[in-house]
C-alpha cells in the first residue's frame, strides 16, 4: 500500500515521504497514530501543491535575505565604549550589543545569534563581523568601536 508520511517515522522515511509499506502497517501502526496517510490521487495533488508553495516561500525567503545582505555589507556600526589606557575597554563588545546598535542606529533587526563573533571585541578599532542570515547567505558588517 502506498502512503503519505505525515510525520517523520524512523525506518521509514521523512514527512512528505512517499512510501510502499504492507497493508496491515498502514492499518494498524500509521493511520491510528495519525503518522500517515492513503497516497490517493487527491492527497498527492496536495502533497505537490504543498511542496510547491514551500519552495516559493523558501524562494522568497532566500532573495529577501540577499537584499539583506547586500545592505548590511555597505553598514558600519559605530559602538561607543568606556575603555582605559592604549585603548583597551573595560569589559567587551558582545553580538547583543552590536545587534542593538544596528537596530538603533540602521533600523535593521538582526537576532544576535546570527552576528558571529569569535570572542568578544575588547580594544577600539574597526572590525569585520560576519552576520549569518539564512542558510548560505552570510553578510559582513563592519563595526566601529571608539572611546566613549
Amino acid at each position: 500500500m502506498k502512503v503519505i508520511l505525515i510525520q517523520d517515522v524512523k525506518g521509514q522515511g521523512k514527512q512528505g515521504d512517499v512510501i510502499n509499506v504492507s497493508d496491515g502497517y498502514a492499518r494498524n501502526y500509521l493511520f491510528p497514530r495519525g503518522l500517515a496517510i492513503e497516497a490517493t490521487e487527491q492527497n498527492l495533488k496536495a502533497l505537490k501543491e504543498k511542496k510547491q508553495a514551500e519552495a516559493r516561500r523558501k524562494e522568497h525567503e532566500l532573495a529577501e535575505a540577499q537584499k539583506l545582505a547586500n545592505t548590511l555589507s555597505g553598514l558600519t556600526v559605530v559602538i561607543k565604549a568606556r575603555s582605559g589606557s592604549e585603548g583597551k575597554l573595560f569589559g567587551s563588545v558582545t553580538n547583543k550589543e552590536i545587534a542593538e546598535e544596528l537596530k538603533r542606529q540602521h533600523n535593521i533587526d538582526i537576532d544576535r545569534k546570527k552576528i558571529v563573533l569569535p570572542e568578544p571585541i575588547k580594544s577600539t578599532g574597526n572590525y569585520m563581523v560576519t552576520v549569518k542570515i539564512y542558510p548560505e547567505v552570510t553578510a559582513t558588517l563592519t563595526v566601529k568601536v571608539e572611546v566613549e
